[in-house]
């Protein structure tokens, strides 16, 4: 039977039914980079961007991703507040304010022996060391003050050791100060010693000692001054009294208080021979004046390079006191310890020093001993001569089981 094109056979392609796109699907423009679409197309704009996968937050991820253990936050500030003027004059003291007064006492009896001190080079070397002692003196005075605000003491993550190593390196650069005054002092006395003895007038006006010399008034007037400025900084203000553990020497030790800091007994010492100088004849006043001047020049120049040395230690964190090998000669004589393996001590600024060692132990029974001991022999042997006057030692001890 023949079939006719109007009984629904197929066909070819011209029914317009079969022409049609079997999928309803509507062109769309998305966006690719995050680039935003011409304004004529309505599309949304999280269209085209891949939000990716949570791993901290799927189920699988809870397995094998632990959640870290929650520490606390460090209770260490980033920094401390800085104190303004206004609040530093109102956090003096009474006694405070009366080293502030001070201060410029002792630079207007420094003024008073130079002024003084006309015909006398020695009078002129201890208007120098009373300048370097008002030095000395206004450090201890800002020190005292900056200690109550706790920037000064305490740690902070700008300034681990606070504001406290600022004072040594104040103490560095009064070591500049006294290392370069007594070179000034020795080239003044060796151009006096050369002007004087090769036969020929000076160059620079100098005074004369065998026509001209310093009254007996103005010697006596100006020494005892400084006298009773030097004993009323070192007993009652207690000035210098850092710097001296830092000079350290054995044999002004066993002298009083007073006496046994350097700068102190240097000042005493070249004011009470002053005193001399009128009882003496011209040629003995001539002789003890040069001696006295070239003493104290020699001294400054000592004192000054040794106070840069120690205090130069101190800022590369390290330690010079005596002490140190017989203290690791103990350390190792404990039955207890096989080896020391690491021994660290340093200072860290006038106040505080610090011990960290590293052992290597037969047996951890003893551990508990061991470290009360360790901790007794630094005290004893580094802060008993070297930090007696309120230095701290923190004491730090690792042990290791030696399997062996």
């Amino acid at each position: 039977m023949d079939s006719s094109p109007g009984d629904g056979a197929p066909s070819g392609g011209n029914s317009p039914e079969l022409s049609r796109n079997p999928f309803n699907f509507q062109p769309q423009q998305y966006v690719v980079g995050g680039k935003s679409p011409p304004k004529s197309v309505n599309v949304s704009q999280d269209l085209g961007r891949r939000r990716g996968h949570k791993y901290k937050h799927s189920s699988v991820s809870h397995q094998i991703f632990l959640e870290p253990t929650p520490r606390e936050p460090l209770k260490v500030p980033a920094s401390l507040p800085l104190p303004t003027f206004a609040e530093v004059r109102s956090s003096m003291t009474p006694e405070q304010k009366l080293r502030v007064l001070w201060c410029g006492c002792h630079l207007l009896v420094g003024g008073f022996v130079k002024y003084s001190a006309q015909g006398s080079t020695a009078m002129t070397a201890l208007s120098h060391l009373m300048f370097y002692d008002f030095v000395g003196a206004g450090v201890c005075c800002i020190a005292d003050i900056g200690s109550n605000f706790e920037c000064w003491r305490r740690t902070s993550l700008k300034r681990p050791f606070g504001f406290e190593r600022f004072e040594v390196l104040a103490g560095l650069a009064m070591a500049v100060i006294l290392l370069f005054t007594g070179f000034d002092l020795v080239s003044h006395n060796l151009q006096h010693a050369l002007e004087n003895s090769g036969g020929h007038e000076a160059h620079h006006a100098h005074p004369d000692h065998s026509n001209e010399r310093v009254s007996a008034g103005s010697v006596d007037t100006a020494a005892l001054a400084a006298i009773v400025a030097t004993l009323i900084s070192a007993l009652v203000l207690k000035n210098h009294a850092r710097i001296s553990k830092v000079l350290r020497f054995a044999y002004l030790e066993s002298l009083p208080s007073v006496l046994s800091n350097p700068s102190h007994f240097l000042t005493l010492s070249c004011s009470s021979l002053l005193l001399l100088l009128p009882l003496l004849s011209i040629k003995m006043y001539i002789w003890l004046d040069r001696t006295i001047t070239a003493t104290v020049a020699i001294s400054m120049t000592t004192l000054g390079c040794r106070l840069m040395w120690n205090l130069g230690r101190i800022l590369m964190m390290s330690y010079s006191g005596p002490g140190l090998e017989s203290l690791l000669r103990m350390i190792e004589a404990d039955p207890a310890v096989s080896n020391v393996e690491e021994a660290k001590v340093w200072q860290v600024h006038y106040g505080l020093c610090q011990a960290n060692f590293k052992l290597r132990v037969r047996s951890l029974d003893d551990m508990a001993r061991l470290r009360e001991r360790i901790q007794s022999l630094v005290r004893n042997k580094l802060g008993g001569g070297y930090g007696a006057g309120g230095q701290k030692w923190e004491v730090s001890t690792q042990l290791l089981l030696d399997k062996d």
